[in-house]
């Protein structure tokens, strides 16, 4: 079936699917944002979008939501897609398989994936299986629609890995990190909706870490609850140089991980310095935690590169920073948070310091603000201010 549409109409129909997927772009980050749609008619008849880390990529959600659409699939006359469909296992099977496995004669492209692994090898897996190709590289930029994604991909970035880390708060309307012994049991800041978000938060990252501080003052489980998916629980990352962390914590705690449970946790992992207590490392391992030495800066501060680098090795690519001010605070200044996600609740005063230093070392970019019950919510993405 010969595509009746000029080059110029299929350049807007991109554009206009790029600009739609890029409002998901604090959920999908690192990935790129990826809008695709179905042809038919000279018409786009349904639009997918990568709705958030983990999940199904836009090809798969327009190729599902075109065959619900009642429209026959003998009218499909091409799938676009903002950016060239993967071609390897990722978080979830090639796009190119789901393309090919649909019947879709045409495919047509608005960027080349910039990745030097993979660039071009969806467009010849589609070639190969007969599919026509029509790449139009160029009309979308992810210099303007995913810079995130860029910055993922630089070269300083693929020479020492780390995760995706994302930061996240709550602070009083006054900025600071604990509220008034009289509000929330003097622990809790954000009200219930932001709190249930949260647990889908922690259901779309790998990892979530915290400091030994954290699990001293509020003995914290870091599991997912309802509404997060449970299926994967992220596997939660202590640091604590000298081992101190109790073995009866409420870290422990047995769990089992499953869609039927309300409660799912991740392995507990301790990185602590060398030459910590070996009586507390086993005493840990008997409860059920993995120790594992890491370089550190002075018998308080591990290196943190290390440690981040140690989780890329166990498959984490995204990653949850739930940390009190003095290790979120030295993760920002050290240039390792990709992105910010602020909670601040309808709460006057409070106590403790604030991240307002730290926040001065950075630069916040494309800002999203949100109102989650009566919380409000800002996710910005992080870069170093130039000179750093």
């Amino acid at each position: 079936m010969p595509l009746d549409i000029d080059t110029p109409t299929l350049q807007a129909h991109l554009r206009d699917l790029a600009r739609e997927a890029r409002e998901m772009r604090f959920d999908v980050a690192p990935n790129p944002c990826v809008g695709a749609g179905i042809l038919a008619g000279g018409k786009l008849i349904v639009r997918g979008m990568h709705g958030h880390w983990g999940g199904p990529h836009a090809e798969v959600v327009a190729l599902k939501a075109a065959a619900a659409s009642g429209v026959p699939r003998g009218s499909w006359e091409a799938l676009l897609v903002t950016l060239e469909p993967c071609s390897s296992f990722g978080k979830t099977p090639p796009c190119t398989e789901a393309i090919i496995a649909a019947g879709i004669s045409r495919v047509v492209v608005g960027c080349l994936d910039p990745d030097p692994r993979h660039r071009g090898s969806g467009l010849e897996a589609l070639k190969n299986a007969g599919i026509e190709v029509i790449n139009l590289d160029g009309t979308v930029s992810l210099r303007d629609h995913s810079p995130h994604f860029l910055r993922w991909l630089s070269p300083e970035r693929l020479r020492i890995p780390r995760p995706w880390t994302i930061a996240k708060w709550a602070q009083t309307r006054s900025g600071q990190l604990l509220p008034p012994k009289d509000v929330g049991g003097g622990r809790w800041i954000s009200g219930p909706e932001a709190l249930a978000e949260v647990q889908v938060m922690r259901g779309r990252v790998e990892g979530i870490l915290t400091g030994f501080g954290t699990v001293r003052a509020d003995d914290p489980r870091f599991t997912v609850r309802s509404p997060g998916q449970r299926k994967n629980p992220p596997q939660r990352f202590i640091l604590d140089s000298d081992l101190r962390t109790p073995p009866d914590a409420r870290l422990f705690a047995q769990l089992d991980a499953g869609d039927e449970t309300d409660e799912a946790g991740g392995q507990v992992v301790i990185f602590c310095r060398f030459g910590a207590d070996v009586g507390r490392a086993r005493a840990l391992a008997a409860a059920g935690a993995e120790v594992q030495e890491v370089r550190s800066m002075d018998r308080t501060r591990l290196d943190l590169q290390d440690v981040l680098l140690r989780m890329h090795e166990r498959g984490i690519e995204r990653l949850l920073l739930e940390a009190g001010p003095q290790l979120t605070s030295a993760m920002l200044e050290a240039g390792l948070v990709d992105q910010v996600c602020i909670y601040t609740g309808d709460v006057l005063g409070g106590e403790g310091a604030t991240l307002a230093d730290a926040l001065v070392t950075v630069r916040l970019e494309e800002r999203r603000d949100l109102e989650v019950g009566d919380t409000s919510r800002v996710d910005s993405f992080v870069t170093l201010p130039p000179g750093t």
